[in-house]
C-alpha cells in the first residue's frame, strides 16, 4: 500500500473543514428553547421586576448622565451631601416605582408573543400588534430610566459628576479590559458589549 502525505493533508483538510462547520451549526441560541420566555433571560426577568435599568439607558450613562441608582451606591466616593442623597434617593424611588409595572407588563407581553408562536396561532397581523404594543411598553420604560439620567446631573456638582464617570471607569481606556473598583466583572463587562 502506498501512502502520499499530498492525499494525508488533503483529507486532514476535509475533516477539518467538516468538524468546523459542525460546530459553527449550532446556534449561540442552544439551551434557550427551554425558557419559559424565550425572549427573556432568568436576569432579564429578575432586572425588569425590580426596577433596574436593563441597559435601557446606557445612552445617557456612557454620555455622561449618571444614574441614580448607581450615584447612591457611589455616594460616600463622589461626596454627595446628605441634602444631594435625599433628591437622588427620592428620584430613584420615583423611577423605581414607574418602571416596576412597565417592566411586569414587558415581561406579560413577551410571554404572550412567546405564546404565539408557541401555540402556531401567531400570523402578521397578531405579530405587528404584538411587537407594537411592546415597542410601546419598552419605550415609556426607556424614557423612564433615562429621564431619570436626564434629571440626576442636575443634582451633582460638576466635580462629583466627573469623578462619577471616573469611578465607573468611562475615558479610562477600553472598558473591557479595565473593570471598575466594586463592578462585578462579568456584569460590567456584559453592560459594556465586551466578549
Amino acid at each position: 500500500m502506498r501512502f502520499c502525505l499530498g492525499s494525508l493533508a488533503v483529507v486532514l483538510f476535509v475533516v477539518s473543514v467538516s468538524v468546523s462547520a459542525k460546530a459553527q451549526e449550532k446556534s449561540k441560541y442552544a439551551g434557550e428553547e427551554t425558557r419559559e420566555i424565550k425572549s427573556l433571560s432568568a436576569d432579564d426577568i429578575e432586572a425588569l421586576k425590580n426596577g433596574r435599568g436593563w441597559g435601557l439607558a446606557k445612552s445617557a450613562e456612557l454620555n455622561g448622565y449618571p444614574g441614580p441608582m448607581h450615584v447612591l451606591e457611589l455616594k460616600d466616593r463622589i461626596g454627595l451631601s446628605k441634602a444631594q442623597e435625599a433628591e437622588i434617593k427620592g428620584l430613584f424611588d420615583e423611577m423605581k416605582t414607574a418602571a416596576i409595572p412597565l417592566g411586569l407588563r414587558l415581561i406579560e407581553l413577551e410571554k404572550q408573543l412567546d405564546d404565539l408562536y408557541s401555540s402556531r396561532v401567531v400570523d402578521a397581523k397578531n405579530l405587528e400588534e404584538k411587537l407594537l404594543e411592546i415597542g410601546e411598553v419598552r419605550a415609556r420604560l426607556r424614557f423612564v430610566h433615562l429621564s431619570a439620567h436626564l434629571r440626576t446631573p442636575k443634582i451633582l456638582t460638576e466635580a462629583q459628576v466627573r469623578k462619577y464617570n471616573e469611578l465607573r471607569g468611562y475615558g479610562s481606556g477600553d472598558p473591557c479590559k479595565n473593570v471598575p473598583e466594586g463592578h462585578d466583572p462579568d456584569m460590567w463587562k456584559k453592560h459594556n458589549g465586551c466578549n
